[in-house]
């Protein structure tokens, strides 16, 4: 009876990780689909783009933090770090859209799985099993066929695909210190703190880059409706992003964090579809199984070292507690 409710929790656990995690592709997917219409329209502003997803981000959950009033319990020079570097990966990201096709800015997701598999291995000392990277290795499979299927979708490879390549490329590596250094912080301390200071500490640094980087080409754009509404898309798409990742993160980890986002490709396409009537290659609808498939042989057999998020007097968000040999390491 009591082995029946064990695995009746396992396979709500999975379905929990996965779902979550797709509702996090799907933020993604708006930003992606929002950037790309801003380069459409001739709006080079990747920096001005992530403030308007950082903003708020602070307004909300800063709230919050100061009606608690407590203490950080992380310094805020490492949050100051970890925002610069998420800003980073922002930027190059949202500027490659201005050289490449969507298409191509999704090698994004799977250069930043491989460099977190890494970086979690030697700096976080995460154990994987063979089953896990069997269910990364079908992830990856399942978004070569829709970048194959969707050449021949939203075909044109951009202004200048070598250039939108290697701002890809680099975004991952911002993206990947980002996500561990996220994960790290929001099992230690929960994720209000985390999402506020990130959003904080975002701001003022696109701010910045913006006055010194920026700040010719937001006074030639021409602010019609359209453009204040694909701003306000991105950082409403932004706000869902970051709200959420954290629960992805805390529930497992970096990694299926960024398995899950490789669906973000799939959901921009049927975005595609519905928006602008383009027809679907049946790779898609392969791809999708086998990244179904690859999430559930990923989740199913992790050796997850917390709980989910419990309720504890109304506070949905309370710390990772540590097991011995992670706060050895700590």
């Amino acid at each position: 009876m009591s082995s029946g409710m064990n695995n009746d929790g396992g396979l709500w656990r999975v379905l929990y990780v996965v779902l979550l995690g797709q509702s996090v592709s799907f933020s993604m997917a708006l930003m992606s689909f929002t950037s790309s219409l801003s380069a459409n329209l001739g709006v080079s502003a990747p920096l001005a783009l992530a403030f308007f997803a950082y903003l708020p981000l602070t307004l909300v959950y800063g709230s919050i933090l100061l009606y608690r009033r407590q203490k950080l319990q992380i310094s805020w020079y490492w949050y100051a770090l970890l925002a610069f570097v998420d800003v980073q990966g922002n930027f190059f990201v949202n500027k490659a859209f201005q050289f490449s096709s969507i298409t191509s800015v999704t090698i994004l997701d799977c250069a930043t799985v491989i460099w977190v598999i890494i970086l979690t291995w030697f700096f976080l000392g995460t154990k994987y099993s063979l089953w896990q990277f069997l269910g990364a290795a079908l992830c990856v499979s399942g978004l070569c066929l829709v970048l194959l299927s969707d050449s021949g979708v939203g075909g044109g490879g951009g202004t200048n695909p070598v250039l939108g390549d290697a701002l890809v490329i680099a975004g991952t590596c911002f993206f990947a210190f980002s996500n561990v250094g996220e994960e790290y912080c929001v099992k230690k301390v929960g994720r209000i703190e985390v999402i506020a200071m990130l959003g904080l500490f975002g701001m003022l640094v696109s701010l910045i880059e913006m006055a010194l980087f920026e700040f010719k080409t937001l006074k030639s754009i021409s602010w019609s409706a359209e453009v204040i509404l694909i701003f306000a898309g991105f950082g409403i798409s932004g706000f869902m992003f970051t709200s959420l990742t954290p629960l992805v993160l805390q529930a497992s980890g970096a990694t299926l964090f960024n398995l899950s986002l490789l669906t973000a490709d799939m959901w921009a396409v049927v975005i595609r579809v519905f928006l602008y009537h383009q027809k679907v290659d049946w790779l898609y609808y392969v791809s999708f199984i086998f990244v179904g498939i690859g999430l559930v042989v990923y989740s199913k057999t992790e050796k997850y070292s917390n709980e989910l998020p419990k309720l504890e007097n109304n506070e949905p968000d309370q710390p990772y507690q540590l097991l011995p040999e992670e706060g050895a390491r700590v």
